[in-house]
């Protein structure tokens, strides 16, 4: 691997890591550029062209496409629709993929290399590096650099935590013992330590999902303990404005943490997050400085549109590389690039908003600072060149439903006869799905089955396609999997 950038090596440390290198952090830790550097790569020209041209290549030369990729596919924010664009890229330039034996890779524990299928480090064969890292997993990144390359780049997705516990409660019902035990999500965070035990089945998706996803340690009153847990010292955590809450660009980290220097032998030092509670929030800090040096890019899902043509240019991809459609979206629930604007929301809408907040808050300073960073790399890219790009996008992902689809838009699944493009029904929410138009020449059918099909039927080709079977035999369909 050679020599260890600063951001390499902090990547290897992890944050429970973090308590052991003060010395080191104190010199390094401070200097991260928590909201990256400039862009050194151009977005290639825009413009329609026929529905499967591929855009132009990078003026530059010294610009290849980046195809060794790491997402953290977070649960209920807009992560799925983002896999099927990783999952039709891989698919068309033959990328091999880190795969799972059967959809996720042991959630809800942390990310083991061994269940990677096909890795086999002791054999001595000689193995094809994988490309692509991308299906559900609790981050762990130890292990996760025992598979993928060290140049690979790291990138995931946050959602508002309001909204993504409305999704949550919908999706997770029967799953988390919290929410089961809830008539309502109103009723649960109203009260949500009447319902809610640490370590219970299934309760992880009931508080800081996100949190949980990225592989962060929680503070001790958040650990999971026998009998009940501990009350917070707080049991009324400082509730948001009221009214229409402000952009989320234009949020205030500093209202949610900040640094809480200790002294020590005349000098200004950090406190270790092994010694930090829940009361102390540079414990949040520190998560979120050490997320900085690991992940390239962290995606909003509010800003999905946007998000995606930072993407296309962080990794040297033209345009259509982004373009897709929504999946795993529940009917009602709205897209993924739904605006984060609460003017019209009632006030028992607001209220569960803010409750929502408060209740996840550790996801909810995720959300802020990565909200913030992504604006930051807005104003770098430049506000009217993304207008422009994001434009783009829409007019060719709305060209592209028009031309593949029945309708030109997701359908309640009753409509779905062809089992290849019917998505995994579960929770108490009808996902949405897609069905092709007749007629198509093979050209487009091939791509907008490529467009169309759900992660899960996606996931089985793939697996077919780079383990075939030894035997003619017809192949079997994978189990569903448990939430």
């Amino acid at each position: 691997m050679g020599l260890l950038s600063p951001t390499r090596t902090m990547r290897l440390w992890g944050p429970r890591g973090l308590g052991v290198a003060l010395g080191v952090f104190m010199t390094i830790g401070f200097a991260l550029q928590l909201w990256g550097g400039p862009f050194q790569r151009r977005l290639p020209g825009l413009q329609l062209r026929h529905f499967w041209a591929s855009s132009p290549g990078p003026a530059a030369p010294s610009c290849p496409p980046r195809q060794h990729l790491v997402f953290l596919k977070t649960h209920k924010s807009g992560s799925s629709s983002v896999l099927s664009l990783l999952h039709r890229y891989g698919d068309r330039h033959g990328l091999r993929f880190a795969l799972p034996a059967r959809y996720q890779f042991g959630y809800p524990r942390l990310f083991q290399a061994s269940r990677v299928k096909g890795y086999r480090p002791q054999s001595g064969d000689t193995q094809p590096p994988f490309h692509i890292l991308c299906h559900h997993m609790r981050f762990n990144l130890k292990e996760v650099l025992q598979v993928m390359p060290s140049d690979s780049f790291f990138f995931s997705i946050v959602r508002d935590p309001a909204a993504l516990a409305r999704s949550a409660f919908s999706y997770y019902k029967s799953a988390s013992s919290a929410f089961r035990k809830a008539p309502s999500l109103a009723a649960f965070l109203a009260n949500p330590r009447a319902f809610y035990r640490p370590g219970a089945r299934g309760d992880h998706y009931a508080r800081n999902l996100l949190w949980f996803d990225f592989g962060l340690p929680f503070p001790p009153d958040m650990r999971t303990k026998r009998g009940n847990p501990r009350v917070s010292r707080d049991p009324n955590p400082p509730q948001l404005p009221s009214g229409a809450g402000p952009p989320a660009h234009t949020l205030d980290p500093n209202a949610l943490f900040h640094l809480v220097p200790t002294v020590a032998d005349g000098h200004s030092q950090m406190s270790s997050p092994a010694s930090l509670d829940l009361g102390s929030s540079s414990f949040i800090q520190w998560n979120l400085a050490w997320l900085d040096s690991v992940f390239d890019l962290v995606l909003v899902a509010e800003y999905f549109d946007e998000s995606l043509v930072l993407l296309a240019d962080a990794l040297c991809w033209g345009l259509d590389d982004v373009v897709g459609f929504m999946h795993n979206a529940q009917a009602g629930g709205g897209q993924d690039g739904s605006t984060n604007d609460d003017g019209g929301l009632t006030t028992e809408d607001r209220q569960l908003t803010a409750r929502a907040r408060a209740w996840n808050n550790l996801d909810w300073a995720l959300y802020v600072h990565f909200n913030r960073s992504l604006w930051a790399r807005i104003k770098q890219y430049g506000q009217s060149r993304l207008e422009s790009a994001v434009a783009e996008l829409r007019a060719r992902r709305e060209a592209l439903a028009k031309h593949c689809l029945v309708g030109g838009e997701a359908l309640d699944p009753k409509y779905i006869t062809d089992r290849r493009f019917r998505p995994f029904q579960f929770g108490s929410g009808k996902v949405l799905g897609y069905v092709l138009r007749s007629g198509l020449s093979l050209q487009d059918q091939e791509e907008c089955e490529r467009l169309a099909t759900p992660e899960l039927q996606y996931k089985d080709k793939l697996d077919a396609k780079q383990f075939p079977p030894t035997v003619s035999l017809p192949l079997k369909t994978s189990r569903q999997p448990s939430p």
